[in-house]
């Protein structure tokens, strides 16, 4: 079982020929709502990967909660630990200007609630792999990781949206996940020396006895381990749209771990994943499922 703890949001998106100044209004060409949130993204991902899916979250009690959690029940994921609250569903409001360029506002509501009482909802036990982000309370996230070693589960941290605050709590995690620069902002919080990028993983490996992973974009990504340094080239692709493939790897990374893959397997996986979503518009809707991710890499392999 994998359990997510986190956000779950309705992004609300405006299409305008530009972005508006201090003050302006401006014409829009057109209007979409998508869910989102990263936690719902994540939960999503590992779901189509196979995987067995609770969610642990909040929304709250408006019309926006149904349409955010519509593809979460599609996916079959497990919603007895999603509650509602007096707040409104978590909100993201983004202006895609005619140039590609976006302006974008979040509004967490009732991802705000989701406090470390609500961790009964997680019913964690030994083998379970538990998935967090940090669009909820840092408190809640911290919270989680002590309960999840106590219950003897598995626990995977990405580290978006950076937080400086939370490198108190990093080297709690069994496998922190991190793009190259949320990676890079920590290195002076966590003291980390090393003469490049791989020097100064290894160096968090050592300290914490914890596995760091970095997704690096179009050059794939890189593990440190206490015992090992991995890396995985990306699938060559043409991106369409970048939003949510790191979502997707941390679903299908956290998935892999769930079903025994090891650490280098799940890697690429994930990795393959995470290419495939960027061939499609949008977070949720772009997730691949397991099927078209294992055709693409057995199709790399020969």
């Amino acid at each position: 079982m994998i359990i997510v703890v986190g956000s779950i949001n309705l992004d609300l998106i405006a299409n305008v020929d530009r972005l508006p100044g201090p003050g302006e209004t401006v014409g829009g060409s057109g209007f979409a709502t998508a869910p989102g949130g990263k936690g719902a993204n994540q939960a999503l991902a590992a779901a189509r990967a196979g995987a067995t899916v609770r969610m642990v979250g909040a929304v709250g009690k408006d019309s926006f909660a149904n349409d955010a959690l519509a593809l979460l029940r599609d996916g079959k994921i497990d919603l007895s630990g999603v509650g509602e609250t007096f707040a409104s569903t978590g909100t993201a409001l983004i202006m895609v200007g005619g140039d590609g360029e976006n302006m974008i506002a979040v509004v967490p509501g009732a991802n705000d609630s989701v406090l470390p009482g609500d961790l009964s909802k997680a019913f964690l036990k030994k083998g379970d792999v538990v998935l967090l982000q940090h669009e909820i309370p840092l408190q809640t996230v911290d919270a989680a990781l002590d309960a999840a070693r106590a219950a003897g589960a598995i626990t995977v941290l990405n580290t978006a949206p950076f937080r400086g605050e939370a490198a108190a709590f990093l080297g709690k995690a069994d496998y922190v996940v991190a793009n190259e620069t949320e990676f890079d902002l920590y290195v002076e919080a966590l003291s980390l020396s090393g003469r490049d990028r791989t020097a100064r993983m290894r160096d968090f490996a050592d300290k914490t006895g914890r596995t760091i992973v970095v997704t690096l974009g179009g050059d794939g990504v890189m593990a440190a381990t206490p015992a090992d340094i991995l890396a995985v080239p990306a699938m060559k692709i043409t991106p369409v749209d970048t939003v949510g493939a790191g979502d997707t790897f941390c679903g299908y990374f956290a998935a892999g771990l769930s079903s025994g893959l090891p650490l280098e397997q799940a890697l690429a996986r994930a990795g393959a994943a995470g290419s495939l979503a960027c061939l499609k518009p949008g977070a949720q809707p772009a997730i691949p499922l397991a099927k078209d991710v294992d055709a693409a890499l057995q199709k790399s392999k020969g």
